[in-house]
């Protein structure tokens, strides 16, 4: 027999849910149809987030450069051990041999010497530690033995310091690698960013870029402040040649620089030799603390970590690879926190 039984009826409790969360669910769209959308950054605040993003760009760069320098070194430090194990290995043959002639020819006669058959058959490393009859040996046999031991440590030596800089290397080759990452994914930001500008904001911010970068003879009065020696004046007088090229990231020139590449060719120039890096130009020389010390030709560094350098021009102004995006010319020092001059 058919059920006649009525459909049970929603309760009064999941009735009001429902609606409640219908009602909740339509005053949200009402909202999101209302909201006004989210206002775009004006041209200025891009420009601000995109020069913190260049300055970003360029500390990751001074550690890649760090990392670049390391890495050179290593390079020639290990040829230079591999070289000197093949020539140990060389004379540690040519002594074996003379030990093996002189058993070759005891043996033709018959008369081979016991302390001879102990050493060739065993490690020669401990051999006279072993021998009880070391003095059944000539000393010119003696002498031999303490060379091959010699060299053997020596090279054993040279190998596990060849190991050691090849880990050193692989880790620097992953550091190299992780601060070009870094350098590239913070252009890439400020790309976006600038991609995000109209035509004519574009426009005035390279326009206002081609302002900056002007010559000296254009807009900048360097005064006649003297250089702090000869060869000061001519790593200025160097770098001034390359006023107009672009900044690249790990460029040392001459067709583009970063800001330590330039600073470093500019001195090779003078014939003098710097380090690579911003930071480790700061302890290339004197420390000078006061703004009104400096002399023409002087590092001057900038930023609290020390991640940008540039050379004193004379009357507050100095010369330098800002930023990417922009040519090497010259800046007031107020432009950027000055931290302290280095008199090569």
């Amino acid at each position: 027999m058919a059920s006649h039984r009525r459909p049970k009826q929603p309760s009064r409790t999941r009735v009001t849910v429902l609606t409640t969360a219908a009602a909740a669910a339509v005053a949200l769209s009402a909202n999101a149809a209302n909201a006004a959308p989210s206002e775009k950054p004006s041209k200025d605040e891009v420009k601000a987030k995109v020069d913190a993003l260049y300055e970003q760009a360029e500390q990751a760069t001074e550690k890649l450069n760090g990392a670049k320098e390391k890495q050179e070194k290593l390079q020639k430090e290990i040829s230079t051990i591999q070289d000197n194990v093949a020539r140990g290995q060389d004379d540690l043959n040519e002594l074996r041999d003379s030990i093996g002639m002189a058993a070759a020819a005891q043996y033709r006669t018959g008369s081979i010497d016991s302390s001879l058959q102990l050493f060739l058959s065993s490690n020669p490393d401990d051999y006279l530690d072993k021998a009880s009859t070391a003095d059944q040996l000539s000393s010119q046999q003696v002498e031999a033995l303490k060379k091959i031991q010699e060299k053997q440590r020596e090279l054993a030596q040279d190998r596990a310091e060849a190991t050691e800089k090849l880990h050193d290397l692989a880790s620097t080759r992953t550091e190299l690698a992780k601060q070009k990452k870094a350098v590239q994914g913070k252009l890439a930001e400020a790309q976006k960013l600038l991609n995000s500008l109209t035509a004519a904001e574009k426009a005035a911010l390279a326009a206002a870029d081609a302002r900056a970068s002007r010559s000296a003879s254009e807009r900048v009065d360097l005064g006649d402040a003297p250089a702090s020696s000869a060869r000061a004046q001519a790593a200025f007088n160097a770098a001034q040649t390359q006023l107009g090229k672009p900044y690249v990231y790990g460029a040392t020139g001459t067709a583009s620089y970063d800001c330590s590449g330039l600073t470093s060719w500019a001195y090779a120039q003078a014939g003098i030799t710097i380090p690579r890096t911003s930071q480790a130009q700061a302890n290339a020389g004197t420390r000078i603390y006061s703004m009104s010390d400096l002399k023409v030709g002087d590092l001057v560094i900038f930023y609290g970590d020390l991640h940008h350098v540039g050379l004193y021009a004379g009357n507050g102004q100095v010369i330098h690879a800002p930023r990417t995006g922009t040519v090497v010319r010259y800046e007031s020092i107020n432009n950027m926190p000055f931290q302290f001059g280095v008199r090569i």
